[in-house]
Parts: C-alpha cells; sequence; structure tokens
C-alpha cells in the first residue's frame, strides 16, 4: 500500500467579482490552512508550506488519529471559533492569552489520498464523496466543511448578511493541483484581510511604548513593494511581545524598493526621505494578519488593522490580492486577479 505523504495544497485565485454558474461553493475561513497526513495510525498536521503544527493543536491531532481509514491526506483549515460559530483569525493569533476556552475546530474540505490511492485526478464531486465517508457527521474538532452546489453570488449573499470573510468557489470536475492556482478555485472576499510582509516600524509617540506603526508590504518580481503603515490592533502586552522579535531582525537598509514616495498620498502621511530617517528597518521574515477597508489609487492600506503574525506563510510568497467586493455586485461577470 503506498504510504501517504504531505502533498502542498491547492491554491485559490483571488476575485474582484463574482463567477457565474453552478460551481461547489463554500464559506471561506480565517484562519491556518493545514494538510493532515494520516499513516500506519499516526497523524501529523502541516502548514501550507510544510511547518509541522502537530503540537500547536494537540485536541486536533488527537481526533484525527480516531478517522477510520488506513492512511490519507486531507486539505483543511484549522479556525477559532467566536460566539456566533465564525471562524476569527485574531481569536486564533491570541489562544495562548485568552485561556483554554478558544473553540478550535478543523475544518476539512478535500482529501488528495486514502487507503494508499491517490485520489488527485479524481473530479472534485468524487473526492468529496471520499471525504464524507470518511469524516461523516462529526461535530468535534475535525468537521466536514459545508458546500454547496449553487451559484456563488446565493452564498456570497449569505456571507455578507452575516459577516464573513467570504466564500470560495470551486469547479465541480476540477483535479487536485498541488501548488498551483490554475482558476478552478476562486475566493471572492466580503472583508479586506491579507497577509502583509513586516519590513519596518516606527517609533513611538505620546503614551505607547516600544513602537508606533509597522511598515508592511508585499512581493512583486521578487522586490517588497511598500503598502503603508498599520498602528492600531496592538495593546501593551502584544507592543512588547513584537517589540522583542523585531529588535532580532534589525537591519541599516531599507527592504522595499518603491520607497521613499515621490510625493504625499492623498490619504494619511507619506514616506518620504525625512519620515524615513525615524524608521527602524527589519529583515523582511515576519508576515502579518491585516485587516483593512480597501486599497488607495496610490496602492496604499486605508484604515488597516493588525491581526496578528502568521507563521504558516513564507514571506516571498506574500502577494498583493484581490480586494473585497462591494455589495451590489454579487452578480458581476468574473474577473480575476491572483492571490494568495
Amino acid at each position: 500500500m503506498t504510504p501517504a505523504r504531505f502533498i502542498a495544497p491547492m491554491k485559490a485565485l483571488g476575485s474582484s467579482q463574482i463567477p457565474t454558474g453552478i460551481w461547489q461553493c463554500e464559506v471561506k475561513f480565517d484562519g491556518y490552512r493545514a494538510v493532515a497526513v494520516l499513516d500506519g495510525g499516526n497523524a501529523e498536521l502541516w502548514s501550507r508550506n510544510r511547518k509541522p503544527l502537530s503540537a500547536d493543536f494537540p485536541e486536533v491531532v488527537a481526533e484525527l488519529g480516531g478517522l477510520r481509514c488506513r492512511n490519507a491526506v486531507i486539505d483543511g483549515e484549522i479556525v477559532a471559533l467566536d460566539g456566533a460559530g465564525r471562524s476569527r483569525f485574531q481569536l486564533l493569533q491570541n489562544r495562548g492569552r485568552a485561556g483554554d476556552g478558544t473553540d478550535i475546530v478543523y475544518y476539512v474540505f478535500d482529501i488528495m489520498h486514502l487507503d494508499g490511492e491517490s485520489l488527485k485526478e479524481l473530479p472534485l464531486r468524487e473526492r468529496r464523496k471520499k471525504l464524507v465517508s470518511v469524516i461523516g457527521k462529526r461535530r468535534g474538532r475535525v468537521r466536514l466543511s459545508p458546500a454547496f452546489e449553487v451559484e456563488p453570488s446565493e452564498l456570497f449573499a449569505a456571507a455578507q448578511k452575516n459577516g464573513l470573510e467570504g466564500v470560495v468557489a470551486k469547479r465541480p470536475d476540477s483535479a487536485y493541483e498541488p501548488d498551483r492556482r490554475s482558476g478552478a478555485w476562486v475566493k471572492c472576499k466580503v472583508l479586506a484581510e491579507q497577509e502583509l510582509v513586516v519590513g519596518g516600524f516606527t517609533p513611538p509617540q505620546r503614551s505607547r511604548q516600544n513602537f508606533g506603526a509597522i511598515l508592511v508590504g508585499y512581493f512583486e518580481q521578487k522586490k517588497l513593494i511598500y503598502a503603508g503603515k498599520v498602528g492600531t490592533g496592538f495593546d501593551a502586552a502584544l507592543l512588547n511581545e513584537l517589540h522583542a522579535r523585531f529588535m532580532r531582525l534589525r537591519r541599516q537598509k531599507c527592504p522595499f524598493a518603491d520607497l521613499p514616495q515621490a510625493r504625499k498620498p492623498r490619504f494619511g502621511k507619506g514616506m518620504g526621505p525625512a519620515e524615513m530617517k525615524s524608521v527602524t528597518w527589519l529583515r523582511p521574515s515576519l508576515v502579518a494578519q491585516i485587516r483593512f477597508a480597501e486599497w488607495t489609487d496610490e496602492g496604499l492600506l486605508r484604515q488597516p488593522v493588525f491581526l496578528g503574525l502568521r507563521d504558516d506563510k513564507a514571506p516571498k510568497s506574500v502577494r498583493r490580492e484581490a480586494g473585497p467586493i462591494p455589495k451590489g455586485r454579487s452578480k458581476a461577470k468574473r474577473k480575476t486577479a491572483a492571490g494568495a
């Protein structure tokens, strides 16, 4: 029997408009993408860039070990649920400080290997049946992600109404394409949120300690592009914790390829030569999850809020994603842009 081995997860293409037609649609979760590998009675959890997660979520690993299969490779997302049952990345990030009451769930949505056989070439509909046979109606830490074959606009409207992050639409006949973003899977966001790389910080002002704001960006053709400053979303404990990590990453040279800015942006303060003198530059090795209102015409974040750091994503893989879909445009024609 062929053993189960880690398979790099398939990626969804970010979309600025809702696709049309009948797709398999699922709620977009706000957590850690995770691949479960079950083999010979052992269960392991891995991040999308193959970092071990088993020690961080032992309760999930324990439940995976009880699944009825000889071996398997399963794709899903680890989330922390709020009181209304919605996934919230900030709850997941603050789990250790929030206590043991955080509701952790591993929602599974695909299976790539089962009982010695590769399932990657099977259509999604068939893989889904195999997954249902393994997961069943479990309501513990490991659960099946609900899926509906509908017009994506229908589920997207429900996501908007209930304050969810968005929708992932998948071609029902699509094969599983490891580490690819072919467009067979499309993600449509209700909320503007994405990962960005931390490249520096400004000094604290008034009563704040440690630092004022972080400077963030994304990679484009191997160059780090400036996306703006983020100065909210930090409490005193987090400021202290992050500052300690930042100080180990200091460097002399600015990591952003497009700084200083040629002119002051319409919203907020610019980052010209004078402002750059007070910045402490960092090696771009940390990835932050940021929520914001929108991308401005100058390519900067408007009203950004820090949610937490992500250790499950490589900085060089961070790209600018499509923004949220405005209300009233849920039936627009499909138009896609690369996303993470």
